[in-house]
């Protein structure tokens, strides 16, 4: 996507940013050599279980046939992906792009939705906790469930709920994906800093890998940065993402699994609790506006992920002032990649621009004055590179450029975030800025009365950093 990975994290983390960069260790649990199965688990547990009812009422107790395992994680790459065309993918794809109502009408019940929901929403696949055989990989039965609502915890969805469930996905994604877990993403490989910034990578269906990142602040809540895309078209020059190029869009199934696999993970390794999901990962919102725009939904649904609207930004860089009014209509905080807002140098620093900043901005202003007064949140995030655009004249344009919205917009509440580059190696272009310059932008933004941010460097020795995030699958590109 854009360099605005996590431009916003200070703000919606409650302006926690301190701390210096942290430079990713090895993570000892990475040490396993065993083959990963349909989980994250080297040696999966089993469980028979009894027949059952059916999924809407109580259940028959289940028999456990092997001891419980740890709950640590332990995880290699999954080789055996199976390969999907790209024709086979839906908008939207399975069980976990849909809503209660409609997973209640592919399923014959309220209640079995509400199961499945009820898995989804702490990283467990119900594939894997009520198949005839349960491989829960290094998850503990019990401690599942004595996450899920007091209600769900005697009930399970029969064969034929899974059989149905099952078809959801394989009518999406093709015959060989009956699944989240191990079949719309594989969970290949984790990263952890020594600030427990912690980078997933999921190997999707098709063989292709996407990149989430969860970044904890100050052991008390922690912001999930997720990719709409695998690569991007809009070619940012100071971007990682940016030089692969746009490979495909990602389905709202395969957006909504890095949140599920980041809810396993929290879990599991006892990180602080997800508050805050930024799209500011790999690919560019706009460029996959319905996929992205059903994904808010669901993140913000309270039966679903439960997440508050005001918890879930979207950042885009504007193609077009139209990407605005799009992403005014979704539950989500508006975000714009600004970068300059003099026109020759933003279309150096984003080479596919064709609006002047005016023409974009009218289209912010417009998708601003569309919502409700207490729903005018917006961010302007800036990535600074050494004497690029981190001067006080860059400043000065951007104050002057900020004004005309908090003039135009009753109730606006511009929040602007400054980035310090991360340099993205491959012969970058840029160079860090000087801290002495980022604190004097930032003073003279304040003067003007603006509140201002500057993003602190998380995870950036192991690429995880903002503007960083790429993968090495590149096949034919797409314009």
């Amino acid at each position: 996507m854009k360099f605005a990975t996590y431009a916003l994290l200070s703000v919606l983390a409650g302006s926690e940013l301190s701390g210096t960069s942290r430079a990713f260790a090895p993570w000892t649990a990475l040490a396993s050599t065993k083959p990963l199965h349909s989980t994250l688990a080297p040696e999966a547990p089993s469980w028979v279980a009894d027949e059952d009812n059916g999924g809407n009422s109580r259940a028959n107790h289940q028999t456990r046939t092997s001891p419980s395992v740890s709950s640590r994680l332990k995880i290699e790459v999954q080789r055996d992906v199976p390969n999907v065309d790209d024709e086979s993918f839906s908008s939207s794809g399975g069980a976990l792009a849909m809503s209660i109502e409609e997973l209640s009408e592919k399923l014959g019940g309220r209640g079995r939705a509400q199961i499945v929901w009820d898995c989804y929403s702490i990283g467990v696949d119900p594939a894997n906790l009520f198949g005839r055989v349960i491989k829960l990989g290094w998850d503990d039965y019990e401690t599942i469930l004595n996450e899920l609502p007091s209600q769900r915890r005697s009930q399970r969805l029969g064969p034929e709920t899974l059989e149905k469930l099952k078809e959801l996905y394989q009518q999406s994604f093709g015959e060989k994906v009956k699944k989240v877990e191990g079949g719309v993403a594989t969970l290949s490989h984790i990263s952890r800093a020594k600030d427990d910034t912690t980078k997933l990578l999921l190997k999707l269906s098709d063989g292709l890998e996407v990149e989430t990142v969860i970044i904890p602040w100050k052991g008390k809540r922690s912001t999930l940065c997720i990719s709409s895309q695998v690569g991007c078209r809009q070619g940012c020059t100071f971007c990682a993402t940016g030089k692969m190029g746009k490979l495909r869009d990602l389905s709202t199934s395969e957006i909504l699994a890095q949140m599920f696999y980041a809810l396993k993970i929290q879990r599991l390794e006892e990180l602080p609790e997800i508050s805050n999901v930024v799209f500011m990962g790999m690919g560019e919102p706009s460029d996959n506006v319905e996929n992205v725009v059903r994904a808010t939904k669901i993140l913000t649904t309270r039966e679903l992920f439960q997440m508050s609207a005001s918890k879930v930004t979207v950042s885009t860089v504007a193609p077009t002032p139209e990407a605005f009014k799009e992403f005014a209509k979704a539950p989500c905080v508006l975000a714009w990649s600004v970068h300059a807002v003099n026109d020759d140098l933003r279309k150096k620093l984003v080479p596919t621009t064709k609006y002047s900043m005016e023409e974009l901005r009218q289209g912010l202003i417009d998708g601003l004055l569309s919502r409700p007064i207490n729903a005018r949140t917006c961010m302007l995030e800036v990535a600074l590179m050494r004497g690029v655009n981190d001067q006080l004249e860059h400043a000065k344009e951007l104050a002057e450029f900020t004004q005309v919205l908090i003039d135009r917009v009753p109730g606006v509440k511009p929040h602007i975030n400054l980035i310090p580059y991360n340099d993205i190696g491959q012969h970058s272009l840029y160079e860090k800025p000087l801290a002495e310059d980022v604190v004097a932008f930032q003073k003279h933004l304040q003067s003007k009365g603006m509140y201002v941010h500057i993003r602190s460097t998380r995870g950036d020795d192991k690429i995880a950093a903002c503007g960083q995030l790429a993968t090495s699958k590149r096949p034919n590109m797409i314009s």
